[in-house]
């Protein structure tokens, strides 16, 4: 796998958002890559109730976007400065997920950084947020910024389910962990713990059945991390329990400050976004920052 080359950060001026900048800046100077900066303004005929003449909406529309050109220009200027990067500053009119996606494209990117909540209105919580809408167009990984980038990542959790995106996960983790500690983990899934709750129940013995599952799940992450460059380095975890809950558990007792999984994994697809899969779960309850892996790598 390739160097960070093109790394595209959306901002739009917020806290949440400077967070994701930082860090994308942080990125970019470890891997020598450039850094995007976009902005993408909210056309003023997307808002409900506004009453105005067609010309008058692309008139302010017109003024909003140079302002935002004009503060964003100063804001890459002053990265380029602080972390001896390029650094360049593009703003886009239309809808922010859809906008961003279509940028990334555009230029190629390699990664795309975000807050984990950006625009934060009532429509927002009822529709979803852009970064929950980004994370079903973009066509590179998406990382999703929580936490402060006061220090490189210190301990990165990828997290596994043996489906093809796996050994994406791998690499993108030892990738940005840049040298960092990283823990492989492998939930044996919802399943397994449904058994395990009605042996409980029933007061039956099920160890020896768990032990194999567990082995045989031992012997899967062993093959997976040896065909990862690296990956004889990387520490491993097998448990059972309810995926999302089992990686955020995990987040907390290793104190990652940066999990990596699949998009989709097993059963991927629009039911699983409809219904909330193990990926858009996680990116939402976790506490550190989120970077999620489409199939081959992107």
């Amino acid at each position: 796998m390739g160097p960070l080359r093109c790394i595209v950060v959306a901002t739009d001026f917020s806290a949440t958002a400077e967070r994701a900048v930082q860090r994308a800046a942080r990125v970019a100077q470890a891997h020598k890559a450039e850094l995007h900066l976009l902005n993408v303004v909210r056309p003023l005929d997307l808002y409900p109730g506004l009453t105005m003449a067609p010309d008058e909406f692309g008139h302010y529309d017109q003024e909003l976007q140079q302002a935002e050109q004009t503060r964003l220009e100063a804001l890459a200027a002053r990265l380029a400065d602080e972390w001896g990067i390029r650094a360049q500053a593009t703003t886009r009119l239309g809808r922010a997920h859809a906008e961003i996606a279509a940028y990334a494209q555009e230029v190629a990117a390699d990664l795309v950084v975000a807050g984990a909540r950006g625009e934060n209105t009532l429509m927002d919580l009822f529709l979803g947020s852009t970064a929950s809408r980004l994370l079903r167009l973009a066509a590179c990984p998406v990382l999703l910024v929580r936490r402060a980038a006061d220090t490189p990542y210190q301990q990165v959790l990828a997290a596994v389910d043996f489906s093809p995106v796996s050994a994406a996960v791998v690499e993108h983790a030892l990738r940005l962990a840049d040298g960092a500690p990283v823990l492989a983990l492998h939930v044996l899934g919802s399943e397994v713990e449904q058994r395990l709750r009605r042996a409980k129940r029933n007061q039956a013995d099920v160890t020896v059945w768990l032990n194999r599952l567990r082995g045989d799940a031992e012997t899967q992450l062993d093959t997976l991390l040896a065909h990862v460059e690296h990956g004889a380095s990387v520490a491993r975890r097998v448990q059972p329990g309810f995926s999302p809950a089992a990686i955020c558990q995990c987040i907390e007792d290793c104190h990652a400050d940066l999990v990596v999984l699949g998009r989709h994994g097993h059963g991927g697809g629009l039911q699983d976004w409809m219904l909330g899969s193990v990926s858009k779960d996680v990116a939402f309850a976790a506490p550190c920052d989120v970077l999620l892996i489409g199939l081959g790598g992107a």
